[in-house]
């Protein structure tokens, strides 16, 4: 009875992965399919994955994705450690509040977010534009950057930072040489996870987005609209391939250093 109970456990368990994974599989698949009709077979070639290194529309707008994601995570990391380090070191009145607040725009909708962003920027007369995108994007990505940095601020402890303030060390220099490099793991795992949140980024993108600042998720989305073509398909299977590696390195980087050696789940 046991036995049986493992193996429908298992049988469960790759049905719910089949049905996660398996949309995603046939996408790639016919990335390399010769034909230009996704529901024809014809044979396997990179042809399309070539044609997309001569086409123009799409290399503006990987740049736009890649300017955007490197401005909005260096701007969102910076500020989401220095909150994190405060709500983990001091205790103040309302603090309960404040973390809610900090937290909750994992859980708004992001077609809120995003229409609450373009009323804001309207009121404020800002065009909409490359700007207006990486403001949108460290409004989201500093609440996961928070989230990862505190857990490993708890996870760290008191008793190094103690020691070294017993043996004379200033606060900067107690920061510098002892809590900046045990906790770096957790401010580089923040770091890429905004950069990808911002490179995977369409909802928000799309409300806020102006002239000449095409992301490389709008620029799918507006290649859908006229049609799928392998060439969607291996611009996506790009796109996932990327992701899917921050993530995995944003994983690895959380469990790092662990003591007891257990994987830390993003909490998330």
């Amino acid at each position: 009875m046991r036995g049986l109970r493992h193996h429908l456990l298992i049988a469960y368990s790759l049905a719910v992965l089949a049905f996660l994974y398996i949309p995603i599989v046939v996408l790639v698949l016919y990335s390399f399919n010769e034909s230009r009709i996704n529901a024809q077979w014809t044979g396997w070639t990179i042809k399309w994955y070539l044609s997309l290194l001569h086409n123009r529309q799409v290399l503006t707008a990987l740049e736009n994705s890649l300017l955007i994601g490197f401005i909005s995570t260096a701007i969102s990391t910076v500020m989401g450690t220095s909150v994190a380090l405060a709500l983990h070191r001091y205790r103040f009145r309302l603090q309960g509040a404040i973390n809610s607040l900090i937290y909750l725009p994992i859980l708004v909708p992001e077609i809120v977010m995003g229409l609450s962003l373009l009323v804001l920027f309207s009121q404020l007369a800002l065009p909409l534009g490359k700007l207006t995108i990486i403001i949108a994007h460290i409004t989201f990505c500093i609440s996961f950057v928070v989230v990862i940095v505190t857990a490993r601020l708890e996870g760290m402890g008191n008793e190094l930072e103690e020691a070294a303030q017993d043996l004379g060390a200033s606060p900067w220099q107690t920061f510098r040489y002892v809590t900046l490099p045990l906790i770096s793991p957790g401010i580089i795992a923040g770091a890429l996870l905004a950069f990808t949140l911002s490179i995977d980024d369409f909802v928000i993108s799309f409300f806020v987005a102006g002239p000449n600042s095409t992301t490389l998720t709008l620029y799918i989305y507006g290649m859908v609209k006229r049609g799928i073509s392998p060439e969607i398909n291996a611009l996506s299977a790009i796109l996932i391939a990327v992701i899917v590696l921050l993530v995995v390195l944003v994983q690895w980087l959380q469990n790092k250093d662990r003591d007891d050696g257990s994987p830390r789940q993003m909490p998330f």
